[in-house]
């Protein structure tokens, strides 16, 4: 069989080319960095991210304290209605104030935001070691560790979680509100992504690196930590960034309901309550935090689901 010159130069470069590998994980930040969708979500995301960190150098700018009552910037004879234009939007007060006490709304959504961030990413963080640890063992050992797993995943499913959190946060105590909710959110989430890695793990422990990892005489803790859960990244990362949105929204949801952070500490989900009575007559205290807290949910959801596109993009490359 004979081979043309143009065949041979194409086999010498290739062989004189050094190895490339790629990581998929440089693959789907590349994705997510060529898309502006997935762009501006992150950069959103960062900006609250960073109210959150940073929110008592932040409320200085302002120059008010998200607890301080500001008589001046309401109307007494009014019923507390906010002077001026916008809901009393000015520079001194940048996002106007609270109808009825004058508090910064500024400082409120900043304050507001660490108050989201901390109980999604909290919730989020519990939910994915649970899910993932009690999903790896159901999915690995199977028999009698599966069915018993399985069974209390499909109850809390199964189970009515929002009336449950009501009831429950209703009967507690207000103190360390913050972590009841991590902890009660976390109960009824964590087996979502159980049911997933559980799947998946058997899935992959009858794949030909892990008979050759057990043949090679590897424990069961490191066939699972270092064979199996490597492999389960890309689906935990779409996992993860998918379920902080729902647990922002749950947070804000119970808050509403007047079940969720207790006032006088600030949240998004509590302020939009608070201004149920002030609809028509002051519509910006219902706006500026409905309009943060749906643009930092949508950024969630969008990116989460860029992530997954990325993932699917990368791992067919």
């Amino acid at each position: 069989m004979s081979i043309s010159p143009t065949e041979l130069e194409a086999a010498a470069a290739s062989h004189d080319a050094p190895a490339v590998s790629t990581d998929p994980r440089r693959s789907v930040v590349r994705i997510l960095l060529h898309d502006r969708a997935a762009v501006a979500c992150l950069a959103y995301i960062g900006l609250v991210v960073l109210m959150a960190v940073f929110a008592p150098l932040i409320v200085r700018l302002g120059g008010w304290d998200p607890y301080e009552f500001d008589q001046r910037a309401i109307d007494p004879d009014l019923g507390g209605v906010p002077l001026g234009s916008w809901g009393g939007i000015s520079t001194e007060h940048w996002l106007g104030v609270e109808p009825g006490t004058g508090r910064d709304i500024f400082a409120r959504i900043v304050y507001g935001a660490r108050t989201s961030m901390l109980i999604a990413l909290g919730a989020t963080l519990l939910t994915t070691v649970f899910g993932v640890v009690f999903g790896l063992l159901a999915g690995y050992f199977g028999g009698r560790v599966d069915m018993l797993i399985s069974r209390v995943m499909e109850f809390l499913i199964a189970f009515p979680a929002l009336i449950f959190m009501i009831a429950v946060l209703s009967a507690l105590p207000a103190d360390n509100r913050q972590f009841l909710l991590i902890v009660v959110i976390s109960v009824f989430g964590w087996p979502y992504l159980a049911r997933i890695v559980r799947a998946q793990t058997m899935s992959l422990k009858e794949r030909e690196f892990a008979e050759a990892a057990r043949a090679s005489g590897a424990s069961r803790t490191r066939l699972v930590f270092t064979e199996i859960l490597p492999n389960l990244r890309s689906t935990i990362l779409v996992m993860v960034t998918m379920a902080v949105p729902g647990y922002i929204g749950t947070e804000a949801g119970l808050s509403f309901l007047g079940v969720g952070v207790v006032p006088p500490a600030p949240s998004w989900g509590q302020m939009i309550s608070s201004s149920v009575g002030w609809y028509s007559v002051v519509p910006t205290y219902f706006l500026v935090p409905g309009v943060f807290l749906a643009l930092l949910v949508l950024s969630f959801m969008v990116l989460g689901d860029d992530v997954r596109s990325a993932v699917d993009s990368g791992g067919r490359s």
